[in-house]
């Protein structure tokens, strides 16, 4: 089975508006709402990819039950967690003069030590031998910087492998557990590693700098540029696809969705790579935080070409 822990799940907001004044009254061509946050992304390729997944987290306040329910509707199985507070909402802000994304992000409801200690006991009663949990985005308030890491031992003491997507001291604790995968972007890596990426040869220096700290499998994503791949001993440079890109938004959250895909089926590193990189140009080519569907994956595969081994 696959997991999919969203910790701090949001209700995005995407506004259109023809031309961005700032200090002036704007007036939005289009209003789109997503139920979101990275983990719920992933879940959301993967069943459209014909893979079942259960989607976990904290959720509270109206938002938060419009979260729960509205996922239910759509046929996902969920494992929520109820906290005071209410769930967040982000914005996102498209200019269609300039192409601009301009996001804006609430911090999102707080957790108490009971909240915490209830994920912990709650994953601690489902994790089992060979399951795959991915833990993405960013943690609530009050969450200590190194939950993931605890929640990644739980999960990979019990013999299943875990895949962290999050960013700053998250990302830094998290790595420390030693997770079986990451998905770091260009900049998250550069913080993490305190150094910046600019270069093919850097990103290949990174990721496998990032490997020899414990991950079997790490995806290092280049936005326009494409993604980066260590797993095992193969270091592979996936260039972009020649896509039209629509948003950015839930991209990344489709390329992991792409890399579980291909652990699920033990694929080698050159076609993890492949679902990779067309998973996440997938959802780039799509509008608010949508991420596709498998006709267009599959299309986008029969255009991958690959660079190494290195």
């Amino acid at each position: 089975m696959i997991y999919t822990v969203t910790l701090n799940p949001t209700l995005d907001r995407t506004l259109t508006v023809p031309n961005l004044r700032l200090g002036e009254l704007n007036r939005a061509r289009s209003v789109r709402l997503d139920l979101s946050g990275k983990g719920i992304n992933v879940s959301r390729l993967l069943r459209r990819l014909e893979i079942p997944s259960r989607v976990m987290g904290f959720v509270g306040g109206g938002t938060g039950k419009a979260i729960q329910d509205g996922l239910t509707e759509e046929g996902f199985e969920t494992i929520f967690i109820q906290v005071i507070g209410e769930t967040r909402q982000n914005i996102t802000i498209v200019d269609e003069a300039t192409g601009v994304y301009t996001k804006i992000n609430e911090p999102g409801a707080a957790v108490d030590p009971s909240d915490l200690a209830a994920m912990r006991t709650l994953i601690g009663r489902m994790a089992a031998a060979n399951d795959l949990w991915v833990f993405s985005g960013s943690l609530p308030p009050g969450a200590p910087a190194d939950f993931y890491a605890q929640l990644i031992s739980q999960v990979q003491g019990r013999g299943g492998r875990a895949f962290l997507d999050t960013s700053g001291e998250a990302l830094r604790q998290g790595l420390a557990a030693r997770p079986y995968a990451i998905k770091p972007n260009s900049e998250e890596a550069s913080e993490l590693l305190g150094r910046p990426l600019v270069s093919d040869e850097d990103h290949l220096a990174a990721a496998r700098q990032l490997q020899a700290c414990g991950p079997r499998l790490v995806c290092l994503t280049r936005g326009a540029q494409g993604l980066v791949l260590a797993l095992d001993q193969a270091l592979l440079l996936a260039p972009a696809l020649p896509i039209t890109p629509v948003s950015p938004i839930g991209a990344g959250d489709a390329t992991m969705a792409g890399l579980m895909w291909a652990v699920r089926d033990q694929c080698n590193a050159i076609e993890t790579a492949r679902r990779a990189l067309a998973c996440g140009a997938a959802a780039a080519m799509q509008e608010g935080t949508d991420v596709g569907d498998r006709a267009t994956v599959e299309q986008l595969l029969r255009q991958v070409r690959l660079a190494g081994p290195f």
